[in-house]
């Protein structure tokens, strides 16, 4: 299913146990969800994320939560322990962690639709010609952990998230026309949310600034860049700040060079049409 598919898979006890305990201290303190959100800068449904269980603290969470609960020491300690959940791939973890708090992520990708997007249809496709073969509960495992990601498209409105698809993936037609009109309805969906803007990049186009290969960047909270880049059972978390300048510099004529918006819903209304 690539896109961060495989690894290890790891219990999520700890998660629940760490949500539990910042669950308990925020209660005991006497603070709503959405006063202790307002005090370590994250929404209530991040909050609620964390305390159900559902995901991963990153470090300044942990940070913030330890001096709004009391600066006990604990959530650090706690947080030492913690297991990501099933489904992600080890090198793919650092940058699953960046999509949850991101302010900017940027996606270009010539491959497959990105995770993000995917149906559960779609992905099932992908799995099908995975190889090694995967057995059923780990492709269940897989496609649990990619739909908990799509979660920070809705409950994120204030991140701004952009994609760039080329038009030969769904020309391609991954799991056949019924897969497709599914992957293409869902697009249209997505590109609807006011923070989503989504291009594609058409068949035939003179200039490509992204030739090289698929580009993914974020923006920390702290305006800090970061690019991942993933390959055959392999990724790269890249912190080069030369490196990702040259990459933000290719996603931004990219996005030039993409069908605008507008055009780019209209031609994925008359794909979905001639299926």
């Amino acid at each position: 299913m690539v896109d961060g598919a495989g690894g290890e898979p790891e219990s999520s006890d700890s998660l629940r146990t760490f949500g539990a305990v910042v669950q308990g201290l925020r209660e005991h303190a006497g603070l709503s969800r959405e006063q202790f959100g307002e005090l370590v800068r994250y929404s209530k449904h991040t909050v609620a994320s964390v305390e159900l269980g559902r995901r991963m603290p990153d470090a300044a969470f942990v940070e913030r939560a330890e001096e709004a609960l009391g600066n006990t020491g604990a959530l650090r300690r706690a947080a030492g322990c913690l297991a990501r959940q099933p489904g992600l791939a080890a090198w793919f973890r650092r940058w699953a962690r960046l999509e949850q708090v991101a302010v900017n992520l940027y996606t270009y990708e010539c491959r497959m639709v990105p995770g993000l997007l995917q149906t559960e249809a779609y992905a099932r496709a992908l799995a099908a010609d995975q190889l090694p073969p995967l057995d059923d509960a780990q492709i269940e495992e897989r496609w649990a952990a990619r739909a908990e990601r799509q979660r920070v498209l809705r409950e994120r409105p204030n991140t701004a998230f952009s994609f760039i698809l080329e038009e030969h993936l769904l020309l391609r037609r991954t799991g056949g026309p019924r897969v497709t009109r599914g992957i293409i309805d869902h697009l249209l969906e997505v590109a609807q949310l006011r923070n989503v803007e989504l291009q594609v990049m058409p068949l035939v186009s003179e200039a490509h600034a992204g030739l090289q290969g698929p580009i993914r960047l974020a923006e920390t909270p702290e305006n800090q860049w970061f690019a991942y880049n993933e390959g055959q059972e392999s990724g790269l978390l890249i912190t080069d700040r030369k490196v990702t300048s040259v990459l933000q510099s290719r996603y931004a004529r990219m996005r030039s060079q993409a069908l605008p918006i507008q055009d780019s819903t209209c031609l994925l209304q008359r794909m979905r049409g001639n299926l």
